[in-house]
């Protein structure tokens, strides 16, 4: 036990230092808005599911989404889950096509019970991703040539994201009912370039603004989930989590100057704010699943988000409300099978249809996707290779000057089950 714990320990810190110093480096112009691009949240066992959480418990796996599941971790186990992703990223206007991918560490989570009945978890993941990169050459006879200006180049660049560290407890309070609750310290900071430089590079004076917001505080989640036992194992699962609005600490530049080819600067203007806090609205999840133990599990989650509420320096205007319906299911052949691996493969299907939470030029974006997962399962054991993917479109009309995005996710974690803190009976 002692080596798993170092083994443990160690990975924990190597993944922190890497979510923190890296983010996914797939090109998505509305990642120049508001946080940028809003990471899906949920396991790799969720999101093969469409995302579908809220109501789920389950003795081997952690769901974050809803922490008064942490009360189904089993006495004397320990849960461990770590993944990472892989996107591809197909954007369209019309006319052409533009293709970026990237790999990145997902998330970690670790659980274990204090007594039965109670159990606590903590762990990271992202909320946010905020890269991009853009490049705009405008020649006489484009749309937007001016001879006034005249030719010229126009650069856009985001980097950074946020990202949510978590430590929760869930606990029965009955025999069907139980409650959690998730303390999340978000932290990150985000940085925005955007420079036109003209064709006149020598004789003119181009122009640079950077914009960096850095967000930091602590937020609660509050989870309620209430299950019933049916005739012949079947069960039936109801849920509810909130996510309660908080006002962060921020810190919030803005740098504009004009400069030449011979390195003068001159600062048109800059802003400097630490006391105007960033607002973060409430988010509400309830979700309710069907099934029956160790074979069958089905469920739908809605998540409703109140984000034309928020307040985030930059994004005036490009903030609305959201709401997400999520379907997904599992299937076990036969989870105990002494003979067939194929009948302990756990099998997993899913939708979503989302609201995103940008509006540009006055329509806003809208997401719809598809999931598929497997579970498969390590010789005598609980613990599992989990594998996702997900195919989402992202669409904004092309007659307001907008996009669609294709964006293609696959994903593998390994979520470890193990006992722990079991006295030695024999030497």
């Amino acid at each position: 036990m002692r080596n798993k714990l170092f083994l443990i320990i160690s990975f924990l810190f190597f993944s922190f230092s890497v979510i923190v110093s890296g983010q996914k480096l797939v090109n998505s112009p509305y990642a120049r808005f508001n946080l940028g691009i809003l990471e899906p949240a949920g396991s790799f066992r969720s999101l093969g599911m469409g995302g579908v959480n809220v109501a789920l418990r389950d003795n081997s796996s952690l769901i974050f989404s809803n922490p008064a599941s942490y009360s189904s971790i089993d006495t004397n186990s320990f849960l461990f889950d770590f993944g990472i992703d892989y996107s591809i990223n197909i954007l369209s206007d019309g006319d052409s096509k533009f293709f970026s991918d990237d790999m990145n560490f997902d998330h970690l989570f670790m659980g274990f019970p204090l007594t039965k009945g109670l159990g606590i978890a903590v762990g990271l993941v992202p909320l946010s991703n905020g890269y991009y990169k853009l490049l705009e050459d405008v020649k006489e006879g484009d749309p937007d040539y001016d001879p006034v200006t005249g030719e010229y180049s126009a650069f856009h660049s985001g980097e950074g994201g946020l990202t949510n560290c978590f430590v929760g407890a869930g606990i029965n309070l009955t025999k069907n009912l139980s409650a959690g609750i998730n303390m999340t310290i978000l932290f990150g900071q985000i940085k925005r370039i955007n420079q036109f430089s003209f064709d006149d590079y020598y004789e003119v004076f181009h122009n640079n603004t950077t914009e960096q917001l850095q967000i930091n505080g602590i937020n609660f989640d509050y989870g309620l989930q209430y299950t019933a036992s049916l005739k012949k194992d079947y069960f039936i699962n109801a849920g509810i989590s909130l996510t309660s609005g908080k006002n962060y600490k921020s810190n919030y530049e803005n740098l504009s100057y004009v400069f030449t080819a011979y390195t003068t600067k001159d600062t048109l203007s800059y802003i400097s704010d630490n006391t105007t806090k960033t607002f973060l609205p409430w988010s509400l999840r309830a979700g309710i699943a069907f099934g029956k133990k160790n074979m069958l599990v089905a469920g739908v989650d809605f998540i409703s988000t109140k984000w034309s509420a928020a307040k985030i320096n930059g994004s005036d205007g490009y903030l609305a409300d959201t709401k997400s319906l999520l379907f997904g299911a599992e299937f076990i052949p036969d989870k105990f099978s002494n003979f067939s691996f194929l009948k302990r493969i756990e099998y997993r299907l899913g939708a979503h249809f989302n609201d995103n939470y940008l509006i540009l030029n006055g329509e806003q974006i809208k997401e719809t996707g598809i999931t598929a997962g497997i579970g498969l399962p390590m010789s005598r054991s609980l613990s599992k290779v989990n594998l996702f993917m997900d195919f989402t479109r992202k669409r904004g009309s092309f007659d307001n000057n907008l996009h669609i995005e294709n964006y293609f996710t696959t994903g593998v974690s390994l979520n470890l089950y193990d006992s722990w803190f079991i006295k030695r009976k024999y030497n």
